[in-house]
């Protein structure tokens, strides 16, 4: 496994970690959570991801039970939350003092620790103040409820702000983004937040770097049964994979399939490592819903290490652009 700085700071994160989203405490049991979560962490992963909308708290508490049986020290992994959607109550979302305060100490009582390494916000709060954010997160981390606070798809324009904020009224900035971030996806991290990792040390914990399986090549054909696609309340995702709006990037990923044979790897290795070629990704958050998907998945660490120029402008001409960047990859 390779170890990452979280931006600018002393925190080390594997390159390669495991959320919990969509499939604990919904798609898939305590058991296969556990399963998964012992297969990552027996390839040296010490990342792990969470948030209280995720399958309405019980992706927590089923991450918190696994921690709990596999009685791992503590300071050998890493393990976030992210706050915004608590409940249907008023108070019960956003990011005002009172729901980012009481949100957080729920979280822990889930997830039966008394800190959580990194927190986030889940989205920006058009209703609360900024200030009364950073505010929460700086009485939050001061109490020792957590290590470190950052956002997840917000602005550059936002996150610049609590930065401003947190040094004008000596508080706590936030230290890393949690964006969306894959072949289909990449204006935000490659150009929108550029300055960011330079000016603010920002670091990037990306999720969807398989664009919800869209580049795995499973929905080549169709949606298969099981597939997350299937599954109730996911209706909104099952457009974006098939029919008309999914049909270019289906032949995009047809196209590079040629490129992972070459390579001797799967298309969800080869997109998971392409993820791991940009120096401004600290972790590449995964999903599996069983153990042999842990193990596929962390090869993409060897298969990174194949991406060559070559390879990578090859990849470019099939995505149809160019780097929104100037070609800066490991």
């Amino acid at each position: 496994m390779e170890y990452r700085y979280l931006g600018s700071s002393g925190l080390q994160v594997s390159a390669l970690s495991l959320g919990a989203w969509v499939t604990y405490g919904g798609q898939v049991g305590e058991t296969v959570a556990g399963d998964c979560m012992k297969a990552a962490r027996e390839a040296g992963v010490n990342f792990f991801d969470n948030a209280e909308v995720y399958a309405s708290g019980n992706a927590e508490t089923v991450m918190g039970n696994v921690l709990k049986r596999m009685d791992w020290k503590r300071s050998d992994f890493v393990i976030s939350t992210k706050i915004f959607w608590g409940g249907q109550g008023p108070n019960q979302r956003g990011l005002s003092r009172k729901h980012v305060v009481e949100g957080t100490e729920a979280a822990l009582g889930r997830l039966g620790l008394e800190t959580v390494d990194l927190l986030f916000c889940h989205r920006p709060d058009f209703h609360t103040p900024i200030e009364e954010t950073v505010r929460a997160m700086t009485f939050l981390i001061n109490r020792g409820k957590a290590y470190y606070w950052g956002t997840s798809e917000w602005t550059a324009q936002q996150i610049m702000e609590a930065h401003l904020v947190a040094r004008r009224e000596h508080l706590i900035p936030p230290t890393m983004e949690q964006p969306q971030y894959n072949m289909f996806h990449r204006e935000r991290v490659e150009k929108e937040y550029r300055r960011l990792y330079s000016e603010l040390g920002l670091g990037t914990t990306i999720w969807s770097p398989l664009s919800s399986g869209l580049l795995t090549g499973k929905y080549n054909d169709g949606v298969p049964e099981g597939s997350r696609a299937t599954l109730s309340g996911y209706e909104w995702l099952r457009s974006k994979l098939v029919g008309e709006e999914a049909a270019d990037k289906i032949e995009k990923v047809k196209e590079m399939t040629p490129i992972a044979e070459k390579l001797g790897c799967t298309m969800a290795q080869l997109a998971l490592a392409w993820c791991l070629k940009n120096p401004d990704v600290s972790t590449v958050i995964t999903g599996a819903s069983r153990a042999e998907q842990v193990a596929e998945n962390m090869d993409a660490l060897k298969v990174a290490a194949k991406l060559d120029e070559a390879t990578m402008n090859e990849i470019e001409g099939i995505l149809g652009n160019k780097p929104i960047q100037e070609p800066d990859f490991r």
